[in-house]
């Protein structure tokens, strides 16, 4: 077991150059609240000095632990039929002990080995039915029951008549563990739920894929075979060393991957807990193993329920890639399991290339049609997988029938110059192909008639994928009888068939989607439906029509839509032509009703160079500038990559969008008073043939400047109070501005990032060029080779199972020691059981004390400008900050009491 046991303190917390925990916690909303006795970790003594030490998890202030708490919305589920909806309940965060159970680390994934599935699994704790009424509202709930209290539900999938549901459930066991799954059943009519199986020795394997519904009462399931003993035990004495060998000289350049396997044991625990039985199991009881027990990763049944495509991994496995590139097979069965052909056995993959739009050889993406019974399609490419290989075309997609003919060959439905980028299917007559390529951003959809070889392919579309402008809209998809999607036709009142293209509107004011009726012959539209541009922002969900014909009448078109503005959460409406009529069909409670009036703004400024930026500016409810003055500024981003200066520029997003506040979101130092610069457009432009990070130091720190002078212009911010952070790249982002531009931040938090970029040789991010062939680059973006020049407070935070490729947590661990090496006023968290991204309640909580502690002692204090601040300081009888926004130490007027903001800030 790789897992750090439950009591463990291990790398909790490393400090330095920071004052004495006495001083911190002589203020009780600086510091925050410990958890109570009952957390993993207890408190201990702090030592003062510059000696690493740990002590408990903390919790923030209340006003940011009541957003963080808040219950979670429901997800939404419709049936097939458009006449019923799931609610389904989902709880807050999860507490540490769950991330704390023990999981196997193998071939790029992990697995909770008690409950035989991906560990670290989110859940659903109810299902709430409602039916869909005549009007368009919903009707009363009907509760799912039957199952076990506290049951973690999972995977919940409706079959095609809607009749029933189809999930799995979990339990807790009194040692912490998770029980296996088992597959239940429930009738939407009823809410009655039972398990599918009658013995209770068949249990889910959910490693790869779970279950599929092959008709409306048959499901196929993937389950833990019956013969299957106790784990492979680890030998004490291994029987060989570790050996690695390219004595053929291949070339194999990877990314950093992390949880591969690492000797003969962790091969045969992968093939233990990813070996499954398929079992055709009916609602009547009845069940039938088919297929031997393999490493089954998909199962695919064919529209018409005659065939099933079956994917399986098998040996010889890797200790270099994850399991996504192990040695692939792809067999085409009957229903009941028989053995039919194989499509192909693609070898181990070591070898791809690191070069954008460089993929696997052999047939991929193998698919079945969704327009017709059983047809299945593919891609090949041309190049080896190599893009940078020049050749035309570089991909062909293929078709082939499952009722083939012996020595039938395979039909080319399309060659493509670009790479391949998915199908949309319709008919006969219409599907639409899609090829792109990174490096140019060039994007082209082609029109294809696939049962009529004299029609010519024709490009619909030929863009840039950056520009946002231009981007048409995406068909509209509709359910056929056979539950696959397919491109939905309309007819209009002039009788001729047309297509609907969903599009976000990006406009230089922001986000206005749209929907249009739109001639593929002759490419004319017709807007039929638009967002609100004042208040609020409306999108397209799906498509509510419920038809059994090829085509819909404009007369009956019913969609979903959500609706939302600066201060109300989404809600979903149900909108019916030819009038338009909308019908809510949620009434959800506002998340964080005490932000409820926070004001946003979309704001536009340039850098010096000329490349317009954007970035959402929120402020607290009521704040005034002129009144408040300059507040604490908490800028947070993420650097972009583009090719062009005026794609760069184009505005993304609304600002009628509603605020959505995760629990590590920046936007929750809106309830501690700041202004937050959320999402400032940092883009790295490559023009030509220039590669964009062969300037990326001198764009970062040239877009950071100017999001920060206009933030100062509008007298928002205080100049000497504002502070970068960000996560993974933003992360990077923020140690690199700390390093080049000391003059813009006050401090720094960065998050699960990575700093050192010889330590990701083979690219990173979408570099594609390795350390030896941009060396300068790699040196000059990392910041640990600037550890010496970072004289600006920096938190680092990393979770110590950080699975992401390239951050490593040895990035901050490193890092943290070269800052600390030079003096550097610096702290690095590492949090137990966290990944990339943090799950945990008390991780999270104690993220936000972290975070909250850093901001308030070197932004909001920001002890080294005093004497700058008081210097400027002028009294104003509405506030108790000086004119240049500085909030002065123990000055309180009476007249703050009845701020908001000033509240949250003293």
């Amino acid at each position: 077991m790789s897992s750090v046991p439950a009591g463990s303190t291990s790398r909790l917390i490393h400090l330095t150059s920071i004052a004495s925990a006495s001083s911190e916690n002589s203020s009780s909303d600086l510091s925050g609240t410990t958890l109570p006795s009952s957390s993993p970790f207890d408190n201990s003594q702090v030592e003062s000095g510059d000696e690493d030490f740990s002590f408990g998890y903390q919790i923030p202030p209340k006003e940011i632990r009541d957003i963080v708490d808040a219950p979670p919305l429901p997800v939404l589920s419709f049936s097939p039929h458009r006449d019923k909806i799931l609610f389904l309940k989902r709880r807050s965060l999860p507490p540490l002990s769950e991330l704390a159970r023990p999981e196997e680390k193998l071939a790029g994934i992990r697995i909770d080995g008690n409950s035989n599935a991906r560990s670290r699994m989110s859940f659903y704790t109810g299902i709430g039915i409602h039916s869909l009424l005549d009007d368009d509202t919903l009707g009363p709930e009907k509760e799912v029951h039957g199952f076990p209290d506290g049951s973690k539900i999972n995977f919940v999938s409706w079959s095609r008549d809607g009749r029933h549901l189809a999930f799995s459930i979990r339990l807790d066991e009194e040692d912490n563990n998770s029980s296996k799954l088992k597959v239940w059943v429930a009738d939407t009519d009823l809410g009655a739920a039972r398990p599918l199986f009658q013995s209770d020795d068949i249990y889910l394997n959910a490693i790869f894929d779970n279950f599929v519904w092959v008709d409306d009462s048959t499901l196929l399931v993937c389950t833990i075979p019956l013969s299957r003993g106790s784990p492979p035990k680890k030998p004490l004495i291994p029987s060989s060393p570790k050996i690695q060998s390219n004595e053929k000289q291949n070339i194999a350049q990877v990314r950093s991957f992390q949880d591969l396997l690492k000797d003969e044991y962790d091969k045969d625990l992968f093939d233990y807990y990813a070996t499954t039985q398929l079992v055709l199991a009916s609602l009547d009881g009845t069940m039938k193993p088919i297929g031997s027990p393999a490493v089954y990763t998909s199962i695919d049944p064919s529209p018409d329920d005659k065939y099933l495509l079956v994917t399986s991994f098998h040996r010889p496995y890797s200790y270099v890639v994850p399991c996504g590139r192990f040695p692939k097979k792809v067999d085409l069965w009957t229903a009941d399991g028989k053995f039919i052909k194989e499509i192909c056995d693609l070898p181990l993959s070591e070898d791809i290339p690191i070069a954008s739009n460089s993929v696997r050889r052999g047939k991929r993406s193998i698919n079945w049609r969704p327009d017709k019974p059983s047809t299945f399609y593919w891609v090949e490419t041309q190049d080896g997988g190599d893009a940078k290989v020049e050749i035309s075309p570089r991909d062909i997609v293929y078709v082939e029938s499952a009722e083939f003919n012996k020595g039938e060959e395979p039909e080319i439905l399309h060659k493509l110059d670009l790479r391949y980028g998915g199908i949309s299917w319709c008919d006969d007559s219409l599907a639409l192909v899609y090829e792109y390529w990174y490096k140019t951003r060039r994007s082209k959809t082609w029109i294809i008639s696939p049962g009529h070889k004299d029609l010519y392919a024709r490009i619909l579309f030929d863009r840039s994928s950056e520009d946002v402008y231009s981007d048409p809209g995406s068909p509209m998809m509709r359910r056929t009888q056979e539950g696959t999607y397919v491109i939905a036709k309309i007819r209009n009142q002039d009788g001729q068939t047309l297509i609907l293209l969903n599009g976000v509107g990006a406009t230089p004011e922001g986000n206005i989607p749209f929907l249009d009726l739109f001639d593929i012959n002759t490419g004319n539209k017709e807007r039929i439906w638009e967002s609100d541009k004042e208040n609020f922002y409306e999108a397209v969900v799906a498509l509510m029509s419920d038809y059994n014909n090829d085509e819909l009448n404009i007369e009956q078109l019913k969609i979903l839509t959500s609706k939302e503005s600066k201060t109300e959460n989404t809600q979903y409406f149900i909108l019916s032509w030819p009038d338009k009529k909308a019908v809510q069909i949620t009434s959800f409670p506002h998340p964080y009703p005490q932000l409820a009036q926070l004001q946003k703004e979309m704001i536009r400024y340039q850098r010096k160079d000329g490349v317009q930026l954007t970035a959402t500016l929120y402020l607290p409810p009521g704040y005034t500038p002129s009144i408040d003055g300059p507040l604490p500024c908490l800028f947070w981003s993420y650097p972009g990559e583009f090719k062009s200066k005026d794609a760069a520029g184009q505005v993304r997003g609304s600002p009628n969008e509603f605020a959505g506040i995760g629990p590590t979101s920046a936007l929750l130092w809106l309830a501690r008073g700041f202004a937050i610069l959320s999402g400032p457009t940092i883009p790295i432009i490559g023009e030509g043939d220039e590669e964009a990070n062969d300037r990326y130091v001198e764009q970062l720190v040239c877009s950071a400047e100017a999001a920060v002078e206009e933030v100062i212009r509008r007298g928002v911010a205080h100049p000497n109070k504002i502070a970068v952070g960000g996560h993974s790249y933003g992360a990077f982002m923020t140690a690199n501005l700390l390093a080049h531009a000391p003059h813009i931040f006050c401090c720094g938090i960065a998050r699960s990032g990575a700093y050192n970029r010889t330590l990701t040789p083979f690219g990173f991010q979408n570099e594609d060029r390795t350390l030896w062939e941009a060396t300068n680059t790699y040196v000059e973006m990392s910041p640990f080779m600037l550890a010496n020049k970072i004289k600006k407070p920096l938190l680092l935070i990393h979770g110590e199972e950080d699975n992401n490729s390239g951050t490593l947590t040895m990035q901050s661990d490193r890092f943290f020691n070269a800052l600390k090496g030079h003096g550097a006023l610096s702290r690095l968290v590492i949090l137990p059981f966290e990944s990339h991204g943090y799950s945990a309640r008390e991780s999270i909580l104690h993220v936000l004390w972290e975070t909250d502690r850093w901001l308030r002692k070197y932004c909001v204090d920001n002890l080294d400008k005093m004497s700058e601040l008081h210097a400027s300081k002028v009294d104003s009888p509405k506030s108790s900050l000086s004119a240049s926004g500085g909030l002065l130490a123990n000055e309180v007027h009476e007249d703050d009491a009845s701020n908001p903001t000033m509240r949250s800030l003293l």
